[in-house]
């Protein structure tokens, strides 16, 4: 099948044998070689403005000096490109809109606002449009680091109390995106969220400009029933019967394994929710010790305890030992406790590892306890035909954490709670505010969504994700995470046995996780075991930081139990390729070689 790609503007016949399968190695290295074809093939002149722009960045990535440049002096710089619609260094001086003029109450709803809006909004859109394209230039920095202080004193970030003029705005536009990082760039790696879908980046614009709440159908009509469509297709993806059951959009995986927790307490405590946990026995949670620190977060927001949350031991890679939760739990009772929640993963946060489902289902049938699988990370594999196996018996829980803002790249923020029970995150969170949820609507108020919520203010996060969906469907979703995953495959098999690597644990990875550590020449034959551990400790801190500080690549590390600091590689960016696995090695070595 050959790629469709944002680079597909250059010349050639995509090659649909490649072994990249991904468009990016097909492209053009250079933002240049992407204008050229940009401005043959874009019609209105669209491809030739977009060179202008990205011209203009090159210049000033050039410049000796990083000082912004004053009001009069952007004005009298500013300029168009030509419609020649070919590509050409050709400008001219523009006047038409003299933003160092202008203010935000110049802009609509001002009277006459429409134009002088719409010039303002096309210029920030420009500058969008210019950082998109960069970000996905590997010629390009992922990062252009500087240190808290220097940054602070790069830039006048302070509040005044007088306004500023339109143009010091699109000034600060332009400083803020020149040092945020390229979270689309195919070389960033430290995150499970990375990448940029164009799709779900369209849709993102257009849900801040529809700007409204997702508490009611009266003000929020369409979003509310995408929602209820979407919740319903991920239940169905779950193994639910018919889609059955409930669920919610919240913000963030964390926010969602606690809104688990809490409605386990209610299931079995329902009292809790009026008379607080004075009403209620001790109670105990019990989760992998490689579990997210939502968990534990989660049980002190509501009043349970870090405490009462028992961690149960995982094997070498990373998974529950289902043996260790069912003596924890019968220990629990036996002390008096009343163990009401057990949270599996579905793809742990460091080793990717997926608890056993099916044998923890079990102990949780037997002792009465709420299953909950946290698939913040994992959960997107269940639209793989390949690999949903590794969340066997995920249709046995109570309730699901799943983030598409993960593996399937919707943009941040996108994460779901699916609860098996309907009806139940209404009766646990509802508080019959009737200055919104009146009861005599003419309306169906089961669309009425906002009462089984903890927050009022809503933020619409389903129209990105229902609409990557419709432009991938299901079967392009399927693709996009297989390719991770054989990329992950491919780095694994390129580092288990190359010198100065060394795998942390065992056994290929079940995720795109690739735990690893490095040793340069000056720590690989130390014979003083304490000695070289202590060395190594430190080596990830100092290619990490040179990353940073070269701005090639960027991935995380991190110690975990007795093990000292070690890689660990994620790869969920739609835009990697193979080229870029081979990069990030290179980069590792070529950054310790004094070490």
């Amino acid at each position: 099948m050959a790629a469709h790609g944002f680079w597909n503007l250059g010349g050639g016949d995509n090659n649909a044998g490649d072994n990249t399968g991904v468009a990016g190695s097909q492209s053009p290295s250079t933002t240049r070689a992407w204008c050229q074809a940009a401005a043959q093939k874009l019609s209105g002149g669209i491809g030739s403005k977009l060179c202008a722009l990205l011209n203009v960045g090159e210049v000033e990535q050039k410049a000796t000096t990083d000082v912004q440049p004053t009001a009069k002096e952007a004005e009298s710089t500013s300029s168009e490109p030509c419609d020649c619609n070919k590509p050409c260094n050709c400008a001219k001086t523009v006047t038409a809109v003299a933003f160092s003029d202008l203010y935000s109450t110049d802009l609509l709803p001002a009277l006459n606002g429409d134009a002088k809006t719409l010039t303002f909004l096309q210029e920030v859109v420009d500058i969008l449009l210019a950082y998109i394209v960069e970000s996905f230039d590997r010629d390009t920095k992922v990062i252009d680091f500087h240190y808290p202080n220097e940054l602070m004193q790069r830039n006048n970030w302070e509040l005044q109390d007088e306004p500023e003029t339109l143009d010091d705005i699109l000034i600060s536009c332009r400083a803020t995106l020149k040092y945020a990082i390229k979270t689309a760039h195919p070389r960033y790696f430290n995150q499970l969220s990375t990448g940029l879908d164009m799709v779900g980046l369209a849709a993102d614009w257009l849900t801040s400009t529809a700007n409204t709440n997702m508490f009611t159908y009266e003000v929020a009509p369409v979003f509310v029933l995408l929602e209820y469509v979407t919740l319903k297709k991920m239940r169905e993806i779950i193994g639910w019967t018919d889609g059955r059951g409930d669920g919610i959009f919240s913000p963030g995986g964390a926010i969602s394994n606690m809104y688990a927790m809490l409605l386990a307490r209610y299931k079995m405590f329902p009292d809790v929710k009026e008379k607080g946990m004075s009403a209620v026995p001790r109670l105990v949670a019990f989760t992998s010790e490689h579990s997210h620190f939502s968990i534990k977060k989660g049980a002190a927001a509501l009043g349970i305890g870090t405490e009462s949350v028992i961690c149960i031991k995982a094997d070498e890679c990373g998974k529950m030992i289902p043996s260790d939760l069912e003596r924890k739990i019968q220990e629990a009772k036996q002390k008096g406790f009343v163990p009401f929640f057990v949270s599996a993963t579905a793809g742990t946060t460091v080793y990717g590892a997926f608890d056993p489902l099916i044998a923890i289902s079990d102990i949780c049938k037997k002792y009465n306890v709420w299953f909950h699988v946290d698939g913040a990370w994992g959960g997107s594999l269940l639209m793989s035909r390949r690999h949903r196996w590794k969340l066997d018996g995920v249709e046995r829980a109570n309730s699901v954490t799943w983030n598409p803002h993960k593996m399937m790249s919707v943009p941040l923020q996108c994460s779901a709670l699916l609860v098996r029970e309907e009806g139940l995150m209404q009766s646990c969170n509802q508080m019959h505010a009737c200055y919104l949820f009146q009861q005599d609507k003419h309306y169906d108020l089961s669309y009425d969504t906002g009462d089984k919520a903890l927050q009022c203010g809503r933020h619409v996060d389903i129209f990105k994700l229902w609409l990557m969906w419709r432009a991938k469907g299901t079967i392009g979703f399927e693709a996009q995470i297989d390719k991770c995953l054989e990329l992950s495959e491919y780095l694994y098999n390129k580092i288990k046995g190359r010198e100065g690597y060394e795998m942390v644990f065992d056994g290929k990875p079940q995720h795109t996780n690739v735990c690893f550590w490095y040793l340069p020449p000056g720590v690989r034959y130390l014979e003083d075991k304490e000695e070289k551990r202590e060395r190594l400790h430190k080596v990830a801190p100092v290619i990490k930081a040179r990353m940073m500080e070269y701005g090639t690549t960027m991935v995380s590390y991190q110690p975990q139990g007795d093990k000292v600091n070690f890689f660990r590689m994620v790869i969920s960016n739609p835009a990697a390729t193979y080229e870029d696995i081979d990069f990030l090695i290179e980069e590792i070595e070529r950054l310790s070689q004094d070490l």
